[in-house]
């Protein structure tokens, strides 16, 4: 009993011992674990904030230098833009100008055709009716005439071939059944000449491969002249070819006028 006595008072002596230090072990361990945890928190905490800061300073050097490129490239263009206008406007002035010089007379009394000028088409179209024809006159722009060589005297040629201008036709005649007699023609200042002949027939005759007859050149002088005075006899004359010149030359200013203000438009809005 005595020994059992003994035993039991140093076991109760020792217990409490022992549980507190056990206590103290876990708490030591807790506070090492909080203090880890911590530093981890943070640590992570300040990496994503330095991550965030170079985002952000890659963003705005990325998106600045952007805008730079993107406001110097619209400066260039208000530029080039209000460049490209000044010298619109100085050609519509000088065209203007020109124009004015080139106005056309009143027409003709005794021009034979009527004409048809739709602004903005390079073409107009002349109508006749003569006796059982309908005569149609397709007059395209003035074309420089070509066939001179470059030399020394190429500026005093120059002013020669002002006057040497050329306006194209295409005549055709008809007398109401489907066929057409169609006359490629040359219309000079001086001259009239015939550069093709065909005969158009009906629809019906589509497809087949027909018989266009010879060059014009080649045909005989005698025919050839009589052709010249059949064309003569119809209005398309060496009076005719004066006042379409004058006619062409004045829509071909007023066609190109128009033009550069379309262009000037475009670019203005």
């Amino acid at each position: 009993m005595a020994l059992y006595s003994i035993l039991r008072k140093a076991s109760s002596s020792v217990l409490p011992l022992a549980v507190r230090a056990a206590r103290a072990s876990i708490n030591y361990h807790a506070t090492i674990s909080s203090a880890a945890a911590a530093a981890t928190a943070t640590a992570t905490a300040t990496s994503t904030a330095l991550q965030k800061s170079n985002l952000r300073r890659k963003l705005t050097r990325g998106s600045f230098i952007p805008f730079l490129s993107f406001s110097s490239e619209s400066q260039s263009k208000h530029s080039a833009d209000e460049k490209l206008l000044r010298v619109i406007e100085s050609e519509i002035d000088c065209a203007e100008e020109t124009e004015s010089t080139e106005a056309v007379e009143d027409i003709p009394k005794q021009f034979p055709f009527e004409i048809e000028d739709n602004p903005g088409e390079r073409t107009i179209l002349l109508t006749r009716k003569f006796e059982d024809e309908i005569i149609k006159v397709e007059v395209d722009l003035p074309h420089l005439s070509t066939g001179y060589e470059d030399d020394d005297n190429a500026e005093e040629e120059e002013e020669e071939r002002a006057d040497d201008l050329s306006i194209p036709l295409v005549v055709s005649i008809s007398k109401g059944n489907g066929v057409e007699l169609e006359f490629g023609v040359t219309a000079l200042t001086d001259e009239i000449t015939i550069d093709s002949l065909s005969i158009k027939q009906p629809e019906a005759y589509e497809g087949r491969l027909a018989y266009e007859g010879p060059e014009f050149s080649d045909l005989d002088e005698n025919l050839q002249k009589a052709f010249h005075n059949y064309l003569e006899v119809r209005g398309i004359g060496l009076r005719t070819a004066n006042f379409l010149h004058q006619y062409m030359a004045a829509k071909d200013s007023n066609e190109y006028i128009n033009w550069l203000k379309n262009l000037k438009n475009f670019v203005e809005h």
